[in-house]
């Protein structure tokens, strides 16, 4: 039995592993720590307040002394760190929130683990601080280059990716340094339930249903990795389960898709969805597809954005030869889970 403390557990991943590991580790304590900024959500967490085994703090991971109080109290044995600043673009008009959440709030989190941890005593040897990143630290890949490997040089090209090279580096010191367990794991781009609506994925489905332009960068050929977010917390899994401490793993989805392309491809499903759908039809009547129009005449390029990376793609080779894990969803049916959970849960998004 292990408890955790989960940072930034009312945000869209955070929210994706507490569910995850509750329904996994039933007799685990999971205590999530969020400030509920604007991509924090405390209705994410709904069907599992009512477990006895999970406890919601509303709080900073910039506050150390709540932290300490925290791991004492509950007898904490592990961090899930996932709270963090994340949208480029609000990191390229306003970078200091990012230097304040992800470095300092890192490195807060560090301090008190290593106080109560080390110092103290509790769970001297049996603890673990695991970090969650980013595959964008390490810049960007031309058209014909390998993918991203752990030993990969850092390159980060915006305040965002920035901020969170800047933790990673915090966390590995502090293991080398001080002597604490910990592991980092650099994660590609995550897509699924619960996405605040400013990323791509959930902004062009609701933007569809709304019969909205679909804003696309430059000239939409950007490549990303996508990684269901499902998929992504059975890797944090195993690397807590199974995961060699001062190690970090790479988790991608093997799912390299253009933007543009990525686009279109929801453009067909929900296409497909609203074809012979008359309550569909009827519910989103701005939609292209409830007159018999393409989602896709919704597409518009806009101005790129600054400092835009052209290519990101992860090697996951060590996580699953090392630990046993692989993406399980493809794209396509990535999207269509994604899609058919806005539909239903349209209360917050829609």
């Amino acid at each position: 039995m292990h408890k955790l403390l989960v940072t930034g557990g009312a945000g869209f991943i955070g929210c994706n592993f507490v569910h995850y590991w509750m329904a996994n580790n039933p007799n685990d304590k999971v205590v999530v720590l969020d400030k509920l900024t604007y991509a924090g959500n405390r209705e994410n967490l709904a069907q599992v307040e009512d477990n006895e085994n999970f406890e919601f703090v509303q709080g900073d991971i910039c506050d150390q002394a709540l932290v300490e109080k925290l791991l004492q109290n509950n007898r904490l044995d592990t961090i899930v760190h996932f709270a963090a600043e994340s949208h480029v673009d609000r990191s390229i008009t306003g970078p200091d929130i990012f230097i304040e959440t992800n470095v300092i709030g890192t490195h807060s989190l560090l301090k008190a683990a290593r106080q109560v941890w080390l110092e103290e005593g509790l769970h001297k040897s049996d603890h673990r601080f695991h970090h969650v990143s980013t595959d964008e630290v390490y810049g960007s890949l031309g058209p014909n280059d390998p993918p991203f490997t752990e030993t990969t040089a850092y390159a980060p090209n915006s305040p965002y990716s920035a901020s969170k090279a800047a933790s990673d580096h915090l966390v590995r010191a502090y293991h080398e340094t001080y002597g604490l367990n910990t592991t980092v794991s650099n994660c590609s781009n995550n897509y699924g339930p619960y996405q605040h609506p400013e990323k791509l994925i959930p902004l062009v489905i609701l933007n569809i249903l709304h019969g909205r332009p679909i804003p696309v960068y430059g000239d939409g050929k950007n490549v990303r990795d996508w990684l269901y977010v499902e998929d992504h917390c059975r890797g944090i899994e195993a690397v807590l389960k199974k995961g060699c401490v001062g190690e970090v793993y790479n988790i991608g989805g093997g799912n390299e898709v253009a933007n543009i392309d990525l686009v279109e491809r929801i453009c067909g499903l929900v296409d497909e969805k609203f074809w012979g759908d008359d309550e569909l039809r009827e519910r989103f009547l701005g939609a292209p597809a409830a007159k018999g129009k393409k989602s896709s005449s919704l597409i518009s390029y806009v101005d790129d954005r600054l400092g835009h990376d052209r290519r990101y793609a992860i090697d996951a080779g060590k996580v699953f030869e090392e630990l046993g894990v692989e993406a399980r969803f493809t794209v396509d049916e990535g999207l269509e889970v994604t899609f058919d959970w806005y539909l239903r849960n349209g209360v917050w998004f829609i």
